[in-house]
């Protein structure tokens, strides 16, 4: 089974002085502002790396979930915020972490169970594999 889903951009004008919207094919986004002012400074609007810290985040709780109810475990709560780290290496910029905070409520859960999910959860989310995915890529030019 492949599930697919859809993301899109649009961009126009320079690095610095263009601007550009992001959509879902959901539509849960449309037209969602970004540029250089959302992503390297505080500007209204949204970022390519906040964005995969919202799916990030999504992706491993719903698989601590998952992970917890394989142990006999239902969450009251699960509560996670994924911060994405980007630095200036050689050749540009790179995402070069991404840490995962996780305050959780769970009835009768102990210690070691709940450690052990977690940790699992974080290994197998999709996300988490898709930080080392291959990228493909198919390009047209119009003229």
């Amino acid at each position: 089974m492949t599930i697919k889903r859809n993301g899109s951009a649009v961009w126009s004008g320079g690095l610095k002085d263009g601007k550009g919207a992001v959509s879902t094919g959901s539509g849960v986004l449309k037209d969602s502002q970004y540029g250089f002012n959302t992503r390297f400074e505080d500007g209204p609007g949204t970022n390519p790396e906040e964005l995969i810290g919202a799916a990030h985040a999504g992706c491993f709780t719903m698989a601590l979930s998952g992970q917890l109810g394989q142990a006999g475990l239902t969450a009251q709560e699960l509560r996670t915020t994924a911060t994405v780290s980007m630095e200036k290496v050689e050749g540009g910029f790179s995402i070069t972490a991404v840490h995962l905070d996780l305050v959780a409520k769970i009835p009768g859960a102990s210690q070691e169970a709940f450690d052990k999910a977690a940790q699992t959860a974080k290994e197998n989310c999709p996300v988490s594999k898709l930080l080392n995915a291959d990228v493909t890529l198919t390009s047209r030019l119009e003229n």
